[in-house]
């Protein structure tokens, strides 16, 4: 497919005098473009649902959501995976970002290594990509060959594969499983996909590893209750936590707090299911982690 017949490389009539605006009218057309990143994103709902089924059902069996990309996108999968240990108490292993060029790649560009998809196969490899995983391959363009050659590789070994692409009928949705397209078409600034592209692969990939983790438990009502207090912000975070889901005093929540390890989701189950902190943890155990069945359940 030719680049240049790609929605997300036509010039955006709009701002086609972006150069001679005033800043005032600048932005509020970037703002006004943005809108419609929203309404491209909504209208993929049911091709994210079935992506996060397909994530969530890998990591009940023990398998990993494995982010792939290069360049901006790269970027977007790598910067969600690195969140998920924080947020949701996960394993880092869990959730991984691959990127084409390595780690270093995030901060300085390997110029090339998108256009070998025998990086992606190495890289896959590297990490022992099976029949377990989730893979997820983001790509603004839809044809980027790091990615489209990790899918195939990844599918080859059985695991469950994601395309991500802001093009309609990309190349890469033929390689998917499950073939998420949301087209964001010509950017602000012609060929710019770190902008309307990327918020799109931003916003999808914040759908597929939040709603992933509630479906696993790991939120109670809104509140992230796996949260791993790491630093004062995030101890004063589970304390409120605690005493949002419980209603206990703040002093009350502190002592359930520190005798669950800093656990808000353990320190809730103490408090609503009137328990030790032990009896607590078998509860959690015995229900695969769902606060509220923890809660009900002797």
């Amino acid at each position: 497919m030719d680049l240049s017949t790609l929605g997300t490389e036509t010039r955006n009539e709009r701002t086609a005098e972006l150069d001679r605006m005033p800043v005032t009218e600048l932005l509020a057309v970037m703002n006004d473009e943005d809108r419609t990143v929203v309404r491209a994103v909504r209208d993929a709902l049911p091709q994210i649902g079935a992506a996060v089924e397909a994530i969530t059902e890998s990591l009940r069996r023990g398998g990993r959501l494995i982010y792939l990309g290069a360049g901006t996108s790269g970027r977007i999968g790598l910067l969600d995976a690195v969140e998920c240990p924080p947020t949701f108490g996960t394993a880092p292993e869990q959730v991984v970002g691959v990127l084409s060029g390595g780690p270093g790649a995030f901060a300085v560009a390997v110029e090339g290594a998108e256009d070998e998809p025998a990086r992606a196969v190495a890289d896959l490899d590297a990490i022992g990509v099976n029949d377990r995983d989730t893979v997820v391959g983001l790509t603004a363009s839809g044809r980027t060959p790091y990615v489209v050659g990790g899918l195939r590789h990844a599918a080859a070994r059985g695991a469950a594969t994601v395309s991500v692409a802001c093009n309609r009928d990309a190349v890469v949705s033929r390689c998917a499983g499950i073939p998420i397209e949301v087209p964001t078409g010509p950017e602000v600034l012609t060929g710019s996909t770190r902008l309307k592209a990327g918020t799109a692969e931003k916003m999808v990939c914040n759908m597929l590893s939040t709603a992933s983790m509630v479906r696993l438990g790991k939120a109670y009502g809104n509140l992230m209750v796996d949260v791993k207090a790491g630093n004062e912000k995030l101890v004063d975070r589970a304390r409120r936590i605690v005493v949002q889901a419980t209603g206990a005093a703040p002093g009350t929540a502190a002592d359930a707090l520190r005798a669950a390890g800093g656990h808000a989701k353990t320190a809730i189950v103490m408090l609503l299911a009137h328990c030790t902190a032990e009896e607590a943890t078998r509860r959690l155990d015995k229900a695969d982690g769902d606060t509220r069945t923890a809660i009900g359940g002797a």
